[in-house]
């Protein structure tokens, strides 16, 4: 669950940063799409290319926080958020629950999430009827399946 302290954290840390909204090229949008054949990186749906939204498998806001090396200057190397290896095709609903987290935080939220929907009474009463099932997640996203 995110609380209003971290939404904050995220907003400063993307202000110190520095980092704004830039429009992305066509031709770099294209290939983030086709990187995973117009597929969802994170839940593997298939996703329209007007619809997708391009997400930082590491996020935006910590890359700006986390050097790579110094050169020969001394001065800290920061990694570009923007390298199409960073880039993943994603839809709307995965790109806003994985939010700024890494994939390792977003692989736990993932991982519990079937707990915190049975606390919500009304999924209960809808498993009970078997109108919903609750599966296990795998701890693998789509794009660690085509990748591995």
């Amino acid at each position: 669950m995110v609380h209003q302290t971290q939404i904050f954290c995220y907003s400063a840390a993307r202000q110190i940063a520095g980092i704004t909204q830039r429009r992305m090229k066509a031709e770099l949008r294209k290939q983030v799409y086709y990187k995973y054949d117009g597929h969802c990186a994170y839940c593997g749906k298939e996703i329209q290319y007007r619809e997708m939204q391009v997400d930082h498998l590491h996020p935006q806001a910590l890359s700006h926080f986390k050097a790579t090396g110094r050169d020969i200057n001394g001065n800290l190397i920061m990694p570009d958020p923007d390298r199409f290896e960073n880039l993943m095709p994603s839809c709307r609903r995965c790109n806003h629950y994985k939010r700024a987290h890494t994939i390792e935080q977003f692989r736990d939220n993932m991982r519990t999430i079937q707990k915190r929907l049975m606390k919500i009474y009304i999924f209960k009463v809808a498993v009970d009827y078997g109108i919903v099932e609750v599966k296990p997640f795998s701890g693998t996203f789509y794009f660690e399946h085509k990748e591995g």
